[in-house]
């Protein structure tokens, strides 16, 4: 299973950068798919998923509307709109894949994770 992330960079605060995961290796359509994220010296957290369907969304409260996953099960994709970007969003992003939905925002039940992209926010 490989999750292939992509579109990390560096950014102003206020501005917008688009995350992608490509996926291949699974039944894409059968999994959840999420990201996390991790900034240095913190733990890793949960950013937001979205079901096998792609009916429904999850994020972490912080959030606020700033961030919206999507997918496309045609292309084996998983894409992460994030706008309106703080210093505190920098992190290293990982993409991930996970069977149970009831588990989806828990680290330690995550199938497969990415490689990670970085995201830099400046001030």
């Amino acid at each position: 299973v490989q999750l292939q992330a992509s579109g990390g960079g560096l950014v102003q605060a206020g501005g917008s950068l688009r995350l992608s995961c490509a996926a291949s290796g699974l039944t894409f359509s059968t999994y959840n798919m999420g990201w996390f994220r991790q900034a240095p010296g913190e733990d890793r957290e949960f950013v937001a998923a979205i079901d096998d369907s792609g009916r429904n969304t999850y994020y972490s409260n912080y959030l606020k509307g700033r961030f919206t996953i999507s997918r496309d099960n045609a292309k084996n994709t998983v894409d992460l709109q994030m706008n309106n970007l703080k210093p505190e969003d920098t992190a290293v992003y990982y993409c991930t894949a996970a069977r149970n939905l009831r588990t989806v925002k828990l680290r330690r039940y995550v199938d497969y994770w990415g490689q990670g992209t970085l995201v830099t926010v400046s001030s």
